[in-house]
């Protein structure tokens, strides 16, 4: 069961694209016409590589969208990322077949993210959550991906935001949806997509603080289960925010940012169990 409808999670990616979109001024404005400052929670990434990634996945999944796709198209095309026609132009941008670029960041990669996440809004607004697309995951709607990419905006925002300093916390609402996202969804995908090592009965409890929910993790060698007893045995439990659960299960903090109860030598092992992508 999640927490959030399709509403509202269309009325917070816009709340998160502004806040995106404003942690990048702070940082293009803090460089003051510098090289593209460094991103910390996404090492050897600048504020570009940052902006023309999420850019990049907001035009993929609009073609999707768009065209009502059953199939996945061909992520290499760049005819699907409307790029500059104008080679010096492109040339400023970080692009995947050449080096990366750290000059400054440009206006118009600016731009051109915030014009690909306004279609993308308007799109996923327009079909709802029920309209049969293409996904990597076996939730094949386009409701998959409005969740998927709010998530994703958000822990973006988040590493935008630490550029300059002082990240805000993820919406409470969003971040309790997300954590059993991740559980039900990314876990088992990370997984396959890694060729992770097999479970061998391996479990971890995730405890919310700041609301309720509470997640029993269990590995097997060829699932991730979630254990609904509560209170079950477990060598290690880790509690927390929604919000700091989440940052934590995407990479972003370490364990020591939280509260841990048993063996905190356990819980490297969820991140060789679940391999950061």
């Amino acid at each position: 069961m999640t927490g959030m409808d399709h509403i509202a999670r269309l009325a917070r990616f816009r709340t998160e694209t502004a806040a995106f979109e404003k942690a990048v001024q702070r940082a293009v404005d803090q460089a003051a016409g510098g090289p593209a400052p460094l991103v910390p929670p996404c090492p050897g990434w600048t504020v570009s590589d940052l902006v023309a990634h999420l850019g990049g996945v907001h035009r993929y999944l609009s073609h999707i969208l768009r065209g009502r796709l059953t199939e996945a198209p061909d992520a290499t095309d760049p005819a699907l990322y409307g790029l500059p026609a104008d080679p010096a132009e492109r040339a400023a941008w970080p692009m995947p077949d050449r080096a990366p670029n750290h000059g400054p960041v440009p206006q118009t990669l600016t731009d051109w993210f915030a014009e690909g996440a306004r279609d993308l809004a308007g799109l996923l607004g327009e079909l709802g959550p029920d309209t049969p697309v293409w996904t990597w995951s076996a939730e094949q709607t386009s409701g998959f991906w409005m969740r998927m990419q709010l998530i994703e905006l958000a822990v973006h925002r988040w590493d935008a935001e630490s550029v300059t300093g002082g990240p805000q916390p993820l919406d409470p609402a969003l971040a309790s949806d997300a954590v059993p996202q991740t559980f039900e969804v990314m876990a088992p995908a990370r997984r396959a997509w890694t060729s992770a090592p097999p479970g061998s009965g391996e479990r971890h409890r995730f405890r919310r603080t700041d609301g309720p929910g509470s997640w029993t993790v269990e590995f097997t060698p060829d699932a991730v289960l979630l254990d609904p007893d509560p209170a079950s045995p477990v060598p290690v439990e880790l509690s927390g925010t929604a919000s700091d659960l989440l940052l934590f299960l995407w990479h972003r903090i370490p364990p020591a940012a939280l509260t841990v109860r048993g063996d905190a030598s356990l819980l490297p092992r969820w991140f060789t169990l679940v391999p950061p992508v």
